[in-house]
């Protein structure tokens, strides 16, 4: 299994988000921070875990609301305040699961999402040590244009 390029990463958020995105090397995000990252599982057709893809509370913020067409006002608010409004989680999710189209073009198994943890919520135990893996990642910062960057991180489970 190979992991998504940079290059297909951005097209996916500048597609769907319909709006410039500036894309560079990036860091894991922070899982300590508060109130921590939004973390989705993908699994395969056996419900297997296949990857995790984890982005920082700013890049859950500004997904949320640039896919709902809110103001930057909206995301810089819920950033500074540490509180997601559902819907910008509910549309984070729905990027999310256009993801596991992007994932699925660079794997030979098929993935789909299969949860969504919002920030501030504990991760099963399974699911952590992949998200601090040192290998089988790509890790960027996003920009949406005139919105907060941050930080993804998508991790591959299987063999990369």
């Amino acid at each position: 299994m190979a992991l998504p390029t940079n290059q297909s990463v951005k097209e996916l958020f500048e597609g769907l988000l319909g709006r410039e995105v500036m894309l560079s090397y990036g860091r894991r995000p922070d899982m300590e921070s508060k109130p921590g990252p939004c973390t989705a599982v993908f699994v395969d057709d056996r419900n297997q875990l296949t990857t995790v893809a984890v982005m920082d509370f700013p890049l859950t913020a500004s997904v949320g609301a640039a896919l709902g067409l809110v103001p930057p006002g909206g995301a810089e608010a819920a950033v500074e305040d540490g509180v997601l409004p559902d819907s910008l989680q509910e549309n984070a999710n729905e990027l999310l699961n256009v993801l596991a189209g992007t994932v699925n073009e660079f794997s030979d198994v098929h993935q789909r999402l299969y949860h969504v943890h919002r920030p501030g919520e504990v991760l099963p135990s399974d699911i952590v040590p992949w998200t601090i893996a040192l290998t089988g990642r790509v890790d960027v910062t996003i920009a949406p244009k005139g919105y907060p960057s941050g930080d993804l991180s998508i991790v591959s489970v299987l063999p990369v």
